[in-house]
């Protein structure tokens, strides 16, 4: 099981008591990964070679809507307990608030969880046969989050860590709802504000690197080690996702500008090839 080390002999005998019945799940966890991850995003699509595409309408809705509903409930559980227990947004101690910690750490495993089943977006890929989206980003992305977290609930389980999974929590409830809605065809209509998805996301970097350094600037004995090492993480995933969006959407860019070309070429011709046959009606009738 997961068990977060340091906490004082009090909350660490509550936390081993109400977090045992996560036991089972926690042990295949990490055996789980390897054969999600690794040599099985070579095999999906070598099996998918020859096979059609799944399309996956139906299951991809209810996952879709899970993913929301799991992400809504992890954001009100955190911002009610850090309300309630007075946590201090610009930095906040381990193991201070007593009975709001395991309540924090508890939801902090779902939280941890969930980057387990969120290992289903590569597997629906492999299975829609949309291998492209299976980028560096999105490898790096999925694995090394959910290896962060194993060893944030084992270290670093409240506290400080409140904050990333709060805001990142908003930001799948209105992403998996695009997923979800996607899915819908008479829903295509209403979905224009994907681009704005990724830069919320962008927003979200921004603002967990600074509370993070915050806690540099005035420390709340929070572990400067880990500080450190969740700056630079983000600091990576701005990189790569300022990439992905100006690759994107620079591309989007560019087909639609080339798309107004032809189609400016093809009036131009189709205008030029009026008047030729207009001058030899003329010329005919004359």
């Amino acid at each position: 099981m997961v068990v977060p080390r340091n906490l004082n002999d009090s909350t660490d005998a509550t936390m081993l008591f109400r977090m045992d019945h996560f036991e089972t799940i926690d042990r295949l966890l990490n055996s789980i990964v390897d054969s999600l991850f690794g040599e099985r995003v070579y095999l999906g699509p070598k099996y998918m070679r020859n096979r059609p595409a799944y399309s996956l309408k139906n299951v991809l809705l209810l996952y879709n809507f899970s993913v929301t509903m799991l992400s809504f409930y992890m954001l009100v559980e955190l911002i009610s307990t850090v309300w309630s227990a007075g946590y201090r947004l610009q930095c906040q101690g381990l193991h201070e608030a007593g009975e709001a910690d395991i309540r924090v750490a508890k939801v902090l495993w779902w939280y941890y969880f969930s980057k387990l089943i969120e290992f289903l977006d590569t597997i629906f890929i492999v299975l829609r046969k949309k291998n492209s989206q299976i980028s560096f980003l999105h490898v790096y992305h999925h694995a090394s989050m959910f290896n962060i977290w194993w060893c944030v609930l084992n270290w670093i389980p409240c506290g400080q860590s409140f904050f990333g999974p709060m805001l990142n929590s908003f930001i799948h409830i209105l992403m998996y709802s695009y997923y979800g809605l996607s899915t819908i065809p008479s829903m295509h209509k209403y979905l224009w504000w994907k681009r704005y998805l990724t830069q919320a996301q962008l927003v979200q970097f921004v603002l967990t690197i600074t509370h993070t350094v915050s806690a540099w600037v005035v420390p709340c004995g929070f572990p400067l080690g880990c500080l450190k090492f969740q700056t630079f993480y983000m600091v990576t995933l701005v990189l790569l996702f300022v990439n992905f969006y100006m690759q994107t959407y620079r591309k989007r860019r560019l087909e639609v500008e080339g798309m107004t070309k032809i189609g400016d070429l093809k009036n131009n011709h189709s205008n030029g090839h009026t008047s030729s046959l207009n001058g030899n009606s003329k010329h005919k009738l004359q």
